[in-house]
């Protein structure tokens, strides 16, 4: 009697844990997470972003732009139900590159995309080579990632990036203030720059690629001042800047809280020269951050220029209660729909969905410029060649960032001429 006991407990529990795999012990409907239909077949992305932390804000663009591109097909992949796995980067690069192992080992992603951070970038691209895992269109540019891909090519071709690195873009500033000056527009007091930044590889690759623009067309660089990711406490820097007496300061960093505290208290010490702000305008509460201390300023962003992307930005800010940027939100939708017809024709060509048949597909037909976006709200057409990769082939018709002046909460397209939208204005505060 007590061994049949045992055998009915036995058979009991082996029909329950049976059970239980069956039903992946919680069954239902979508979940928030993109995790749909429990028991199918499942693609699990990995988004690398800022989910915490200084740069949260930008995560959550990140975020509302995954969710509202994979939800136009309804969070699936042909007969692949998208699970999405949030990789949190906490803008630090150990933290990121431990999360993103954990991502690899724990929650088996199948292919990363996005990311922040030009730091983590590099660092994450190991992790991502190691695991064999493609990673689609990251957002961290310093031409440090392009170095470390070209150190070893066919080791790190499972990152793509999706932004151009700065001296790809960079010039820009410098062609809108020489038209400028040649209009009679401005005329700088002296031919004199200084560079700021915050102290990271995208920081100093900015900085570095700024100082080039400038020397090229016969300027002096009079200084450079760096500070930590995250600092808003910038008044001896800015007092520093203010006494080289340069015409132009120009920098770039990624974090809200010091974008508000560097134009705020570049006011407040009396600043007289042009300033270059790159990324200030990559949240969208730029202005409500900074108020008309932003007057005058320049920075490098797309714009709100189409209808689809007018629809997207009224859509995004009614759902998350967030107004969107065009760089932390709208760009990212751009490459997630890119990444979505990726997977699609990836199944279409090998009949299933892993690290293996994305990456392949992406060697045979994303890398060689074979296929393309042109679908996008942002940008014309996106597209990678075999001389452009990592980077996307910029210029006139694919990735172009227009240079634009800030006045009044409104940020105006002032170069190129075929998108100008109002000319350079001398800033008031300049005696």
């Amino acid at each position: 009697m007590k061994t049949t006991k045992i055998i009915f407990t036995f058979t009991l529990l082996i029909i329950l844990s049976v059970s239980l795999v069956v039903t992946g012990c919680g069954g239902g409907d979508s979940t928030e997470d993109g995790a749909a239909d429990v028991g199918g077949k499942v693609l699990k992305v990995g988004i690398l972003g800022p989910f915490t932390g200084h740069n949260a804000r930008i995560g959550e663009e990140f975020k509302g732009a995954v969710e509202m591109a994979f939800a136009r097909v309804d969070n699936k992949i042909g007969d692949y139900n998208v699970e999405f796995v949030w990789i949190d980067s906490q803008s630090d690069p150990e933290k990121a590159t431990r999360a993103y192992e954990e991502a690899v080992l724990r929650d088996n992603i199948d292919v990363g995309l996005l990311n922040w951070h030009s730091s983590v970038a590099v660092a994450c691209m190991d992790v991502a080579a190691r695991n064999q895992i493609p990673h689609f269109f990251t957002l961290g540019a310093t031409e440090v990632v392009n170095e470390k891909y070209e150190s070893d090519p066919e080791l790190y071709s499972y990152w793509l990036k999706g932004w151009a690195t700065p001296y790809k873009l960079s010039g820009a500033y410098v062609e809108a203030l020489t038209e400028a000056t040649e209009k009679g527009l401005w005329e700088p007091r002296n031919n004199r720059v200084a560079v700021y930044g915050e102290d990271t590889d995208w920081g100093r690759s900015y900085g570095a690629s700024f100082k080039s623009d400038f020397q090229e067309i016969g300027w002096e660089v009079v200084g450079e001042e760096y500070f930590t990711p995250g600092e808003t406490e910038l008044v001896p820097l800015l007092y520093s800047l203010r006494d080289m007496d340069a015409s132009v300061i120009v920098g770039s960093m990624g974090s809200p809280p010091s974008w508000a505290a560097f134009i705020k208290q570049a006011q407040e010490v009396g600043i007289q020269s042009v300033i270059i702000a790159d990324g200030l305008g990559w949240v969208g509460e730029w202005y409500e951050m900074t108020g008309d201390a932003s007057n005058y300023i320049l920075d490098q962003i797309p714009a709100w220029t189409t209808p689809e992307a007018l629809q997207f930005k009224d859509d995004f800010e009614n759902k998350y209660g967030i107004t969107p940027s065009t760089s932390g939100a709208a760009l990212p939708y751009d490459y997630v729909c890119f990444f979505i017809e990726i997977a699609q024709k990836t199944l279409e060509e090998y009949g299933e969905l892993n690290k293996e048949t994305i990456y392949n597909y992406s060697q045979e037909k994303v890398w060689t410029g074979q296929h393309t976006y042109s679908d996008g709200i942002i940008m014309e057409d996106y597209s990678f060649n075999a001389e452009s990769v990592p980077d996307p082939v910029v210029g006139q018709g694919h990735f172009i960032f227009p240079v634009i002046q800030y006045y009044e909460g409104q940020g105006k397209i002032m170069w190129p001429d075929v998108w100008k939208e109002a000319d350079f204005m001398s800033p008031a505060y300049i005696n």
